[in-house]
């Protein structure tokens, strides 16, 4: 149960709903599941893993970097950019979803 004194206003539980909105697609959630428990991905592994096509793929990532959940690395060479997750809290999110929903 949550005390009282742990009530978020309702300008953060707006945020909360935004945050929340944007991660209620199936494709999004794939793509987090995998950099969670899989690691580090180029848009084009994610695209081939998730069967979906690369523009679609970068939408997705775009929209959920954007957000702060994921973050960008480039590779040595510089030509490969992976996505990694940024919000640490995503993994306790997809943990109640797979104990939910498995």
């Amino acid at each position: 149960m949550i005390k009282n004194s742990a009530l978020l206003d309702i300008q953060s539980l707006t945020e909360a709903a935004e945050c929340l909105r944007l991660l209620a697609h199936p494709h999004r959630l794939q793509i987090i599941q995998l950099l969670l428990f899989k690691g580090d991905f180029s848009v084009n592994d994610l695209a081939a893993e998730c069967n979906l096509s690369q523009p679609t793929t970068s939408e997705h990532l775009n929209l959920m970097q954007r957000c702060g959940f994921l973050k960008k690395t480039a590779e040595e060479e510089g030509r490969t950019v992976k996505y990694s997750v940024a919000e640490p809290h995503l993994k306790d999110l997809m943990g109640c979803i797979q104990r939910r929903f498995s």
